[in-house]
């Protein structure tokens, strides 16, 4: 039954996040926007990619696939920005994360684009998706970006496990 209330509570918030939860624009100035800076305006703690998501792709370069998953990936709506994830850390659209079902939170995972031409490394900080058992990840908005799938929301991905997050109760 907590599993169909999850499911449900998320379904609707999917649904609701397509409306903006900002302020309307005044003034002529698009709603969110800070004058002069271009896109949306996220919370603060979104403002820069934490240290950690940078040095990702610097880190895991080199390192084996311990395991490889392929499916579809999507990524979450901007209105989702500020909202808590499942390890308790805010979304922030321009860090490198993602959400997966049952991959240990704190998992570093090498995303690359079906026809292999771009690579994102991501560290899954949240659980879902949910719906179709296709999709196998949800991407933030900075990890779409660099796999060139905003426009089509939707994307064959293969997954590579580089490190495994830490187990509960370690």
């Amino acid at each position: 039954m907590r599993r169909l209330r999850s499911a449900l509570f998320l379904l609707v918030l999917g649904a609701c996040a397509h409306e903006s939860t900002l302020p309307p624009a005044s003034s002529g100035e698009r709603a969110g926007a800070r004058p002069n800076s271009p896109g949306p305006n996220y919370p603060p703690a979104a403002a820069t990619l934490a240290y950690d998501d940078q040095a990702l792709a610097t880190r895991f370069q080199a390192a084996p696939a311990l395991a490889t998953l392929q499916g579809e990936a999507s990524y979450y709506s901007d209105g989702l920005a500020g909202h808590p994830t499942a390890s308790g850390e805010l979304y922030r659209p321009l860090g490198l994360t993602a959400a997966h079902r049952k991959l240990p939170l704190g998992t570093v995972l090498r995303v690359t684009s079906r026809d292999g031409a771009r690579v994102v490394y991501v560290r899954v900080n949240d659980r879902g998706p949910y719906g179709s058992k296709r999709r196998i990840l949800d991407l933030s908005r900075a990890a779409a970006e660099q796999l060139g799938m905003l426009r089509a929301g939707v994307l064959e991905v293969r997954a590579e496990v580089v490190a495994y997050g830490p187990k509960k109760g370690r």
